[in-house]
């Protein structure tokens, strides 16, 4: 039942001291589980472990070796070893490259790594866990029916079915008090290994679960993880204790969605965010605010970059300023691809269902498509380009001499993404990628990766973005064989060393298809952005029956390499919009120059300086307003982040000069127009991120 209210607050000590009746079932069953599988853990070790007890070998970074026991020794047990300062902070554990929690006992020789907060890894499972508390919370007090709970890159959030009740804005605060006064319980996350027979007996009074059970569970058990009166289907690792969550902060609530569109159920969907302390919570508030004045959207609107309409949602309109720093981008790329060997293509935007259902991702994907009926027909929107590069392939024989085959394109692609998913630029429905896909022989397979490398490197250094990598390896549910998965990374994992940045292994992240590189960019304030990517796939060939003509004469199947740098263009203007400020790179920037005039009797050649701007395709305007002060345009045009003013007078006039400031109000002294032109074309040629400087 709902929880009392007053003034918006939620009365804790209104809600049921005791567990509804199938709450308490379900623990008694999962007590009942746990207690039979400690019962079996304490016989001897199963298959290829040693027996319990046996003398194992704990490695740690930097060389470090410590001795152990096999089934009884934890990851916990280890930090607190290694001193108490570590033992408080480490949150999860990575044993033999995979991840664990601290309470599971080290079964063999180890190679062990202790996680905090700090760590990627370490923050995912805190999330995941706090996502826990305020699932509980809402099944609790809210007499909610938990559907899933999701750990972000931002925080996490719970779906819940909630009939016709909706969580209130004005209940968020209360919701928070009620989620830390849970977290302080201490409630244990308990961890157990269930059977597809005892999922369905565990939740089986919880339809959502149970379709979860449906789809996503492909193995005899899966784990659940209990919380207090939670429990719910979860891969972990998780914490220790929900004692871990020093402070919460809830930050939405939405509208969403269950299941197909014909049969969807309503949601609520609550966001929140939490960390090991309060000051932690503080620190990210002000990162919060800061980012708030650098929001893309506040950005396109005070820059008059982009909008959108109602008419057509999660479809960008961008205006004059906002092309220019999107054909700017795709310009960019243009010129890399002539340099790196790539053709860019042209294909068509309307496919029938027969091409989706050849790739594979008609039985997958076909709810994320724009569908329609053409007469007797069904026709759909591309989402991605892929699938029309292999016809483009496999139009007519080729031959081990064409090979490899680099073909990009900027097409136009559609996804039907949900309404409530739809955020600015970072979601949307209409968008276009730099998107290429590489047709190559097995053997050339390391120096193609190693160039799209070096393509990502060139590009993100340019943007100031430094960046980090992961090789997502061999998948559960593979296809192909596991002989050509296992060359396939030890290519993918050379490459990486003979590039020479940092990068760390994601075992069974890989897609399906193929193992894949992972790139993720840094930007100014410090956040993360998946844009990159560089992907294998051995299945799309196969599907499409791709072949080419060795050099030994007979029929081959290539590899086929999917890579993006930018990602979506859209998301891109995004990111750089938010990391810049709106203050654009000379080379990017919609506001390179504003002609200033000192007095009307100077708007003649202001408007002559203008326009030979123009000509010279520099972005340029003119501030002709007679009724505002030399003053007061200097610092209008400063303020709207115009990388140089240009002012003009009589003296300029006479000698044929423009007398040049940076935005930030640095004087450059005069300049003759076709020097300053030349400059600036220098500057923009050169794709420099601090062209007022170097001017």
């Amino acid at each position: 039942m709902p929880p009392a209210l007053t003034g918006g607050r939620l009365l804790l000590g209104a809600a049921p001291r005791r567990y509804r009746p199938q709450v308490a079932e379900r623990l008694r069953l999962f007590q009942r589980l746990q207690e039979a599988r400690e019962r079996r853990a304490g016989g001897d070790a199963d298959g290829g472990s040693p027996p319990v007890g046996t003398p194992i070998r704990i490695a740690l970074p930097g060389g470090r070796c410590l001795h152990g026991r096999a089934l009884q020794t934890t990851p916990r047990q280890v930090a607190e070893q290694l001193g108490s300062g570590l033992a408080a902070s480490v949150l999860v554990a990575r044993v033999n490259g995979a991840l664990r929690d601290l309470e599971q006992p080290l079964e063999d020789d180890t190679e062990l790594e202790l996680l905090d907060f700090a760590a990627p890894e370490g923050r995912a499972a805190f999330w995941q866990s706090s996502a826990f508390v305020l699932g509980a919370v809402l099944e609790q007090f809210y007499g909610a029916t938990l559907c899933s709970t999701v750990a972000t890159e931002d925080g996490f959030f719970c779906d819940a079915h909630m009939g016709d009740r909706t969580v209130q804005r004005s209940e968020l605060p209360a919701l928070e008090d009620a989620c830390m006064a849970f977290a302080r319980a201490q409630h244990r996350f308990e961890r157990l290994e269930a059977t597809l027979e005892q999922l369905g007996e565990l939740f089986k009074h919880n339809s959502f679960q149970l379709q979860r059970i449906q789809e996503e569970v492909t193995s005899p058990t899966a784990t659940v993880y209990r919380c207090g009166p939670l429990l719910q289907l979860c891969r972990g690792p998780l914490l220790g204790h929900t004692g871990l969550i020093g402070a919460l902060r809830v930050l939405t609530s939405s509208a969403a969605f269950w299941g197909d569109p014909a049969e969807r159920r309503s949601l609520q969907r609550v966001a929140a965010v939490a960390f090991p302390s309060t000051q932690e919570l503080e620190a990210w508030q002000q990162a919060q605010d800061a980012a708030a004045l650098r929001d893309h959207r506040r950005i396109g609107r005070e820059q008059e970059l982009f909008f959108f309409h109602k008419l057509s949602p999660g479809s960008c309109f961008f205006l004059p300023r906002g092309a220019h720093i999107y054909n700017a981008l795709v310009d960019f790329i243009r010129s890399e691809y002539q340099a790196r060997g790539f053709c860019e293509v042209v294909t068509p935007n309307v496919f029938s269902p027969r091409l989706w259902e050849l790739s594979g991702h008609w039985e997958h994907y076909s709810a994320h498509m724009f569908s329609f009926s053409a007469g007797a027909e069904t026709l759909s929107l591309k989402p991605m380009n892929c699938p029309a590069h292999c016809l483009m392939f496999a139009h007519r024989p080729r031959s081990w001499r064409e090979l490899p085959l680099r073909l990009a394109d900027f097409g136009v692609l559609h996804r039907n993404e949900p309404p409530g998913s739809l955020t600015g630029l970072t979601r949307v429905r209409r968008f276009q990628q730099d998107d290429a896909h590489i047709f190559c022989t097995l053997e050339q397979l390391e120096a193609e990766i190693g160039g799209c490398l070096d393509f990502v490197r060139t590009v993100y250094a340019v943007l100031g973005f430094s960046f980090r990598m992961a090789l997502a390896t061999r998948p559960d549910g593979f296809l192909g064989d596991a002989a050509t998965w296992d060359r396939a990374e030890q290519q993918l994992e050379r490459s990486l060393q003979d590039f020479g940045e940092p990068w760390e292994l994601s075992p069974g992240d890989g897609a399906f298809y193929g193992p894949k590189i992972d790139i993720r960019i840094q930007d100014a304030l410090g956040r993360h952005h998946q844009c990159g990517t560089i992907q294998l796939d051995f299945q799309m060939p196969e599907r499409f029956g791709l072949e080419y003509a060795s050099a030994a004469g007979g029929a081959v199947r290539p590899v086929l390499i999917h890579r993006a740098v930018l990602g979506s263009v859209e998301r891109m203007v995004a990111v750089l919009a938010e990391s810049c400020g709106g203050k654009w790179p000379l080379w990017l920037s919609p506001l390179q120059a504003m002609v200033i005039p000192q007095a009307p009797d100077s708007e003649g050649y202001a408007r002559e300086v203008h326009a030979a701007l123009r000509r010279d395709g520099v972005a340029a305007d003119l501030d002709a307003d007679a009724g505002s002060t030399l003053s007061r345009k200097i610092r209008r045009a400063q303020l709207a982040h115009y990388n140089f003013q240009l002012v003009v007078g009589r003296r300029e006039q006479a000698r044929g000069t423009v007398s040049v400031r940076t935005r930030d109000n640095r004087r450059l002294g005069e300049r003759h127009l076709p020097l300053l032109l030349q400059r600036l074309r220098e500057l923009r040629a050169a794709r420099v991120p601090n062209a007022e400087e170097l001017f």
